[in-house]
């Protein structure tokens, strides 16, 4: 297993930036495509308390049409309505996600993931 993972969508210009950086930088990423793999709910969890956020709603896309169709709010729902909007739509998570054994980081821009190096 790799020390270093990516959580990435090859649609996403941001996250094929990211794994640009970080194989010129001679990183080899596990390369995890979540909208083929959706995380779990506790796989998500264990993300959010990487990244250091305090709620899921600031790894979340919420401009994307399913935020509203799963009926989020910003300011109302609870973290188990937010995490089970991303365990039913991948494509809420924030991408790209670089993770290690001891942090992680949401990639925008890409090159703030290298502060985990």
């Amino acid at each position: 297993m790799s020390n270093v993972t990516i959580l990435h969508n090859p649609r996403c210009s941001k996250s094929r930036q990211t794994l640009e950086l970080l194989t010129n930088a001679q990183h080899s990423p596990e390369v995890v495509e979540y909208l083929k793999t959706p995380l779990t709910g506790e796989q998500l969890t264990e993300l959010k308390n990487k990244l250091g956020l305090s709620s899921f709603i600031e790894m979340m896309r919420v401009k994307e049409p399913e935020f509203k169709e799963a009926g989020l709010s910003k300011s109302d729902s609870t973290e188990q309505q937010l995490q089970d909007a991303m365990v039913n739509f991948p494509k809420l998570m924030e991408r790209p996600i670089v993770i290690t054994s001891k942090a992680a980081r949401i990639g925008r821009p890409p090159e703030s993931v290298l502060e985990l190096f």
